[in-house]
């Protein structure tokens, strides 16, 4: 990777945002514990940028819903809203944020902990950052 720093990946669910993490040489993406939501952006944002400073992070790729025929729905244009609010609240840190397709990260994630034997309630707990280590290790598959 040439950004120099590690990226992290997170996946905006409306109860929890997963979170992923791969170090500046690239690799593999590793899963990280979920944020949970507070219902207060501000406090969201403070969350992420603790994960940010904790890393070392240079870039932050957010996941973009978009419609399996590839449209942006509202969920794809709250997510972009999101990545604005998340890019302006870590500007300071310099800090690159960048919406990337995650289409069906969700279903990959969760059939993936389903293989691996993990119970339908431990599941749920985990999707949010196994979807998110998903969009990041497709996100390194891309580049």
């Amino acid at each position: 990777m040439s950004s120099g720093g590690a990226v992290v990946a997170l996946d905006l669910g409306s109860r929890r945002i997963g979170v992923a993490v791969v170090g500046p040489s690239g690799g593999v993406a590793f899963p990280r514990q979920a944020i949970s939501r507070t219902g207060n952006p501000a406090a969201d944002v403070a969350a992420i940028r603790s994960v940010v400073r904790e890393t070392g992070a240079t870039r932050v790729v957010v996941g973009l819903p978009l419609s399996l025929d590839g449209r942006r729905g509202p969920a794809a244009r709250r997510a972009l809203e999101e990545c604005e609010s998340l890019a302006e609240g870590l500007a300071d840190l310099g800090v690159g944020v960048e919406p990337f397709d995650e289409r069906l990260t969700t279903v990959s994630a969760d059939a993936a902990l389903a293989g691996a034997g993990r119970p339908g309630r431990d599941r749920r707990r985990s999707v949010d950052s196994a979807a998110a280590t998903v969009l990041l290790q497709a996100w390194l598959d891309a580049r």
